[in-house]
């Protein structure tokens, strides 16, 4: 037994060795990782000049105000249409035209105009009357009633006709709807071209629905900002509501964690059971009807999966499954029911380290500060990046011309011999473009933006596992708990986090950030490559993206281990992520049960959490249940503030159990070094809490060397 157990330990590590100093996290530490510190503070130099470069050259207007054809913004204060707010679009229907897709502009000329007209009027019937001092409101600006018809229409400085229309995100958009299933803009269902012709106004109708796609998103963002503003205070009480349900959940876990384990086990299997025995009754009662002795394979795949639940070989199928998994836990349960017990005394011992570091459960809150920062930072850097281009400008032209949708300057064009060669032609804002060196580079900026914010986000997030590993390493490795534990773990720890290892942290949340990195170029190159029908690549790309999103797995929890490796013993990353991963791989067995009693018991509390604000959330907004009198605000959605309530309470929950779950991890790899440094004796005692020492005193050597 002696040679079995020194050959796997020869494969896995070294044991820790007794040492008679060792009293728990070491204070007398050295930097570790210098290089990757200094070059994180590079990188964030450099980040740092990159959002100063965007926000030197960006501009957020684009992407949220209506430009019209010469670029300039409408409604917005210090422009030329600061008092014009709408835009008003010559021809809509050209909209609907594919080049919108390819360019990203209506190829129509575009106009601010101080309201969206509400009458129909021609060109040709509003021209000398006492209607045209409105109709020229919808012309160009400075525009001159010195042309005949068809040269203001050929010179695009009119509309032909304009139609009754809405404001819809800023835009005008005919006031669409259906008079006995005929599409109608007001009441009319026809209008009159630049010549006085009588036109069907469905084609014009069908153009501006397509037009109306465009925008249906920012309607629908429009609405939701709306319901946002109306019950925002409702949904801060949803998630204080989510706060406190978290913290009772703590607080019966400190007393009931093994009352509540077993009552879980138990309501697992009498779940299964009764599976079980309602698989057995529909199979009997199947029995004898016409059709239900078809074999599955016979009746091959059918769209109406209720057709399946009146065939009895279906419900035998479930019935072994259900019986396999009822034998495979109830056997678990039997072999591994010492290894539970230990698992269910560390939620114990967890929870009584929570309680004497209270101050934990509010350190999320600093991680989530920290990580609005890094998001709120990244995704201003992109706007400004996104909107950093120029104004390009485009010839447009409704006939055969050889510059057509070649870049021109407004100002030279019509001066130019090129627009010689085409006399209709005109000089249109096109997109936001540019050809120099920095725009060629903008799409390199935006990688190097999203890089940056995985490494800096996983940073704080290591930083958090550091400190928090480090407050509950000193509650474990205090003999008498809690008088021989610092003054405040928790602020140490975290002193020594930012002042030894920085670039520990920096190494192992960049290589995190690499592998995040990959993942998304794989997501981008997916989406590019759907339309393409090699099965090869295909192939290649999923396997490709299973294996990284492994590997970041993977490396997620190699680093939560290294972490608390590096927390207690202030050693490099390397250093510990290779301890901490062969101390795991001597206690296999414990590492799997514990991973699961622990993600099943938080997962439980998730659930009972987000289930109760939820379902409490579902009723109040939709009326179902009052406070007081119409307390629940009018809404367009209700489930927007439902779904964020929902969201917020799980991440609250997520927030408070994540220190909980840190807090047994780090309790069970002090709890194996425990194991393995100590033997009980007056020599060397063991650290560990009453009721493991009560749980492992008859079998701590078969233990240790299992």
């Amino acid at each position: 037994m002696g040679k079995d157990s020194q050959n796997y330990y020869g494969k896995h590590g070294t044991p820790q060795k007794y040492d008679p100093t060792f009293k728990g996290p070491i204070y007398n530490r050295g930097c570790t990782d210098v290089i990757c510190c200094v070059l994180l503070f590079l990188a964030i130099v450099g980040y740092v000049a990159v959002g100063i470069i965007a926000w030197t050259h960006g501009d957020p207007r684009k992407v949220i105000y209506p430009t019209d054809s010469r670029g300039e913004f409408c409604g917005q204060k210090g422009t030329k249409n600061a008092d014009k707010p709408f835009l008003f679009y010559f021809n809509i229907v050209k909209c609907a035209n594919p080049l919108v897709l390819l360019e990203f502009h209506c190829p129509t000329p575009q106009i601010c105009v101080k309201q969206c007209p509400d009458r129909y009027l021609t060109l040709l019937s509003a021209r000398n009357t006492r209607d045209f001092d409105y109709y020229k409101q919808f012309c160009v600006p400075g525009f001159q009633n010195n042309k005949g018809v068809a040269e203001i229409l050929r010179d695009g400085e009119c509309p032909a006709v304009i139609i009754p229309s809405k404001p819809l995100a800023q835009r005008c958009f005919p006031a669409i709807h259906a008079n006995k299933g005929v599409l109608m803009v007001g009441n009319e269902t026809t209008y009159e071209d630049g010549h006085g012709a009588r036109k069907n106004i469905t084609d014009l109708v069908e153009g501006a629905k397509k037009a109306n796609k465009v925008l249906e998103a920012r309607q629908l963002a429009m609405q939701i900002f709306e319901d946002y503003t109306v019950s925002w205070y409702w949904i801060i009480i949803g998630l204080v509501i989510a706060m406190v349900l978290s913290l009772l959940f703590i607080v019966l876990l400190r007393f009931l964690a093994g009352i509540m384990v077993w009552v879980m086990i138990v309501m697992v299997i009498l779940v299964l059971g009764y599976g079980i025995f309602h698989c057995y009754m529909e199979y009997s009662r199947l029995r004898g009807e016409a059709g239900s002795d078809v074999s599955l394979v016979d009746l091959g795949f059918q769209t109406d999966l209720r057709v399946y639940l009146h065939l009895r070989q279906t419900w035998m199928a479930f019935m072994i499954i259900l019986s396999i998994l009822e034998v495979v836990i109830i056997l678990l349960l039997i072999f591994l029911r010492k290894r539970i017990l230990i698992a269910i005394a560390l939620i114990k011992e967890a929870s009584r380290a929570v309680g004497h570091v209270m101050c934990s459960l509010l350190y999320p809150l600093v991680t989530f500060f920290l990580l609005c920062l890094c998001i709120a930072y990244w995704a201003s850097t992109s706007v400004f990046l996104s909107t950093s281009n120029t104004a390009v400008y485009k010839v447009v032209d409704d006939t055969a011309c050889p510059l057509l949708r070649k870049t021109c300057n407004p100002e030279t064009f019509p001066l130019r011999n090129e627009s010689l060669q085409c006399p209709t032609a005109r000089c249109q804002f096109a997109f936001y473009g540019g050809e120099s060196t920095y725009h060629r580079a903008l799409l390199g900026l935006q990688i190097f933006n999203a890089f940056m914010f995985f490494w800096l986000a996983n940073f704080v997030l290591a930083l958090g596992q550091v400190t928090l590993a480090g407050a509950f390493a000193s509650y474990y490795w205090a003999m008498r708990k809690p008088d021989d534990m610092p003054a405040f773990p928790l602020f140490s720890a975290f002193g020594r986090a930012l002042r030894y290892h920085t670039g520990s942290l920096a190494f192992g949340s960049l290589i995190l950030a690499i592998v995040q990195i990959i993942r998304v170029m794989l997501e981008y190159l997916d989406q590019r490559l759907k339309a393409a029908q090699n099965k090869f690549a295909k192939f290649l790309m999923v396997c490709l993206k299973c294996c990284f999103w492994c590997l970041e797995k993977f490396i997620k929890f190699l680093n939560r281990n290294a972490y608390i490796m590096i927390a207690i013993y202030g050693t490099n990353f390397c250093t510990s992520a290779r301890n901490a991963f062969f101390l795991l791989m001597r206690n296999i067995i414990r590492v799997a049960v514990l991973d699961k009693v622990t993600d099943f018991l938080f997962l439980l509390g998730k659930l009972l959490i987000v289930g109760s604000v939820g379902i409490l959330a579902f009723f109040f907004f939709t009326h179902r249940i009052r406070i007081v009198q119409d307390t629940a605000p009018p809404l367009n959605y209700y489930w927007v503030p439902i779904l964020t309530v929902i969201i917020g309470s799980y991440l609250i929950a997520h927030g408070f159990f994540s220190v909980y779950g840190m807090c047994v991890d780090t309790l069970f790899l002090c709890f194996l070094e425990d194991l393995e440094r100590n033997d009980g004796s007056a020599e060397r005692p063991y650290f560990m809490s009453s009721t493991l020492k009560k749980l492992l005193n008859k079998t701590n050597k078969k233990v240790a060397e299992s």
